[in-house]
């Protein structure tokens, strides 16, 4: 779906929510028994979830099944709905007040189902028996909205800067640190870049938050750059971008981004397929699910002796941005107490366990992570132990599509198209404002 349709949708969609959470009835749950009590109830629970791999699918339907075997009681009933049709398919079954009784969301779109009335706040249940210490407090504020806590976290993932050590080596310039709590600073590895850089030869120095994707993939990988420099996007409460998105750290952010390309040139706005494998890029930002990628399918490309990752960069502070898909319960849910048993059964020590021993993802606890020898060693420490110290939300607001797009369109315009940075910050300003302005109010 392209972005301009998938930001309508989300638009016109928010006021249904809204009118359809103010609907009495409801939900999808259901009990069987007879009226007179003298039979026991069994609760039936339906559950909503994007279709992911083969791994995460057949962790969900281990979970699913070993819930439903060890809770006779309850029956959970799941759905998995394809990717590009699952946050549609919601918004509407919302909407039109039948939504199901649990349901996955995408960790930045939680705010807007919070401010609609679409969620059950679950911060009771976690004080109850959720273990809230066992959980970063930068994780909880992800799924935190006008402090209730809204979803349950599973999983996370998370980025590093990974570099090409041959290359550094045969120009005798330092190794970063393999330690996550050392990161080298920006302005070192603009240093390395200008060192490494040979575009006549076609090899980049960095590719600093990789290239020029969708909104989402922006605040995933640029926005820990703004918060890097000291800079901001939103608001705490997620209301404006005013005193935030026009802080001069921000903007210094912003020229110094645009500088690698403009300036220095030790970036290109285009690579070709797979640069950084193909030892064609001597450095770029990437996830942690790239290991295995890079091991699959280019078994020559070796860590540890073409390549290493270090921590993401820092200018004035470490940084990286946080949240994944995570549980929420349906404000609509007939039974939100069984709803939550299974929504803390999954994401519980023991569901995380289960669930990341066959997704090999980080889990979003800190004691299902310490039960990962692979997690505690390089190199994917550095993921584990950047998100536990120094992960942040990306803004939470209900409007974090059109927030996202119109940031995505500022850091393109300085960049691509060599916009001054104060003209484009301030209308991404304007265009933040008039969009939370414009939200229905519940």
């Amino acid at each position: 779906m392209k972005k301009k349709t998938k930001l309508a949708i989300s638009t016109l969609l928010i006021a249904g929510l809204l009118a359809g959470c103010g609907n009495s009835g409801g939900g999808n749950s259901s009990a069987e028994g007879d009226s007179s009590g003298t039979k026991s109830e069994k609760v039936t629970l339906t559950f909503w979830r994007n279709s992911g791999n083969d791994a995460e699918n057949s962790a969900y339907d281990k979970l699913v099944a070993s819930f439903n075997e060890s809770h006779p009681d309850i029956k959970v009933q799941m759905s998995p709905i394809p990717y590009a049709d699952y946050d549609t398919k919601l918004r509407t079954s919302i909407a039109s007040g039948n939504p199901p009784d649990i349901l996955a969301i995408d960790a930045p779109n939680m705010a807007s189902y919070a401010q609609a009335g679409a969620l059950q706040p679950l911060t009771e249940y976690f004080k109850k028996d959720g273990n809230l210490e066992d959980i970063p407090e930068s994780t909880i504020k992800t799924y935190t909205y006008k402090n209730e806590i809204y979803m349950a976290p599973l999983t996370e993932s998370s980025i590093a800067l990974f570099y090409n050590k041959k290359m550094f080596e045969a120009k005798g310039i330092p190794l970063p640190s393999k330690n996550p709590d050392e990161p080298i600073t920006w302005d070192q590895v603009l240093d390395a870049a200008k060192k490494l850089n040979d575009p006549g030869n076609g090899v980049y120095g960095i590719d600093p938050a990789m290239g020029f994707g969708n909104a989402g993939g922006t605040a995933y990988f640029k926005y820990p750059i703004i918060w890097q420099f000291g800079g901001d996007i939103m608001s705490p409460d997620g209301t404006t971008s005013k005193g935030y998105l026009d802080k001069p750290e921000t903007k210094k952010a912003l020229q110094f981004f645009s500088d690698l390309y403009n300036k220095s040139k030790v970036s290109s706005l285009e690579y070709p397929p797979d640069p950084f494998p193909n030892n064609q890029l001597a450095m770029t930002i990437d996830g942690s699910w790239s290991l295995g990628n890079y091991a699959e399918k280019f078994p020559n490309f070796k860590l540890g002796v073409d390549y290493d990752i270090a921590p993401l960069p820092k200018e004035t502070q470490q940084a990286v941005a946080n949240g994944s898909w995570a549980l929420a319960v349906s404000a609509k849910s007939k039974n939100p107490e069984a709803a939550w048993q299974f929504v803390n059964y999954v994401t519980g020590a023991e569901g995380a366990k289960t669930y990341c021993s066959s997704t090999k993802d980080i889990p979003a606890r800190y004691s299902v992570a310490k039960q990962f020898p692979e997690l505690n060693e390089y190199p994917k420490n550095v993921f584990v132990v950047q998100n536990q110290k120094y992960g942040r939300p990306r803004p939470i607001t209900p409007i974090f599509p059109q927030m996202s797009e119109a940031v995505n369109k500022m850091i393109e315009e300085v960049t691509i198209s060599g916009r001054n940075v104060d003209a484009a910050v301030a209308d991404a300003i304007t265009k933040i404002d008039k969009a939370y302005a414009d939200l229905p109010q519940k």
